[in-house]
């Protein structure tokens, strides 16, 4: 019970201290504040370009063509051989006939069409194929290798080279981005920090005389910890908004994709409310310790 009146109290005096003196307070404000919609609009870019290179790559296919001699029975045999390898996803194996293939092209282009309107099964040079997903895409090049080893499959690709290519500048984009973030984010705690200790440093009159009046260093340190986090949460108020209707916005004006329909934006359902959170977690953790760290030097030894 003692506990939770000296932390009421504590709560109560950082708010009435973070108004007490507006102008200071305003300044450390106003600082998490910009800090944290620098960091938020990183977030969102960082998160958007992890999205869409996964996406890329949840789309690379790999294509096993069958040979044209191929019987049904052996085509289920290959089907089979190709679910067991390891990095392959079981729910999208999929087979597409070659008179189906046909007939997609000669709807695609009239050429086609007059080409192979006559052709029967048998005298249809188009192949079989499996189209395949894998569950690593690093391991690609291994898993089309043991494709082409499965009895009748007879070619397969899945732009070799290219892909490869693909995954190293996704790897670099990535780490990039979080490093991006990371800096950003260990920028603003240094921001913040420092704001928040010229504000507290401009109060060691304040502090001297809890000194004097007998106050245990965790007394002292309490009330700017809490006016720390008030500040903090303050600060991230203005952040969380613009984040979640200006994100929300963007999406909406875009149609959930930018420039291009490959290039997909975040749906904002949970994702506005996991990045505010984040946000206001950096702006408490930040103004508590900065406060704290602040104060440190005016206890006593």
């Amino acid at each position: 019970m003692k506990t939770l009146r000296i932390l009421s109290r504590n709560i109560r005096d950082s708010f009435k201290s973070v108004f007490r003196n507006f102008s200071l307070s305003l300044a450390s404000i106003s600082c998490i504040t910009i800090t944290l919609i620098v960091v938020s609009v990183s977030m969102i870019l960082s998160l958007n370009v992890n999205n869409f290179t996964s996406l890329i790559e949840k789309d690379v296919t790999i294509v096993a063509f069958l040979k044209t001699d191929i019987t049904e029975e052996e085509t289920d045999k290959v089907y089979d051989e190709i679910i067991t390898l390891d990095n392959i996803e079981k729910d999208n194996v999929e087979f597409r006939d070659k008179m189906d293939i046909s007939k997609e092209m000669m709807a695609s282009s009239e050429t086609f069409k007059s080409i192979m309107k006559d052709w029967t099964r048998e005298e249809s040079p188009i192949q079989d194929t499996f189209q395949i997903k894998v569950t690593d895409i690093n391991l690609i090049h291994k898993t089309a290798e043991e494709i082409k080893n499965i009895k009748n499959v007879d070619v397969v690709k899945y732009g070799e080279g290219m892909v490869e290519e693909l995954v190293k500048v996704f790897d670099v984009i990535r780490k990039v981005s979080i490093a991006i973030v990371i800096s950003l984010i260990l920028v603003t705690a240094f921001l913040i920090a420092n704001t928040i200790k010229i504000t507290i440093m401009s109060r060691k009159r304040e502090i001297e005389i809890m000194r004097l009046v007998g106050a245990s260093n965790i007394n002292i340190r309490l009330p700017f910890m809490f006016e720390g986090l008030t500040l903090g949460i303050i600060g991230s108020i203005i952040p969380i908004i613009i984040t979640i209707y200006g994100y929300n916005a963007l999406y909406n004006h875009f149609d959930g994709q930018l420039f291009t329909q490959f290039i997909k934006l975040i749906k904002p359902d949970s994702f506005v409310y996991l990045v505010s959170l984040i946000l206001l977690a950096i702006g408490m953790i930040v103004g508590m310790f900065g406060s704290i760290r602040a104060v440190r030097k005016y206890l006593k030894i």
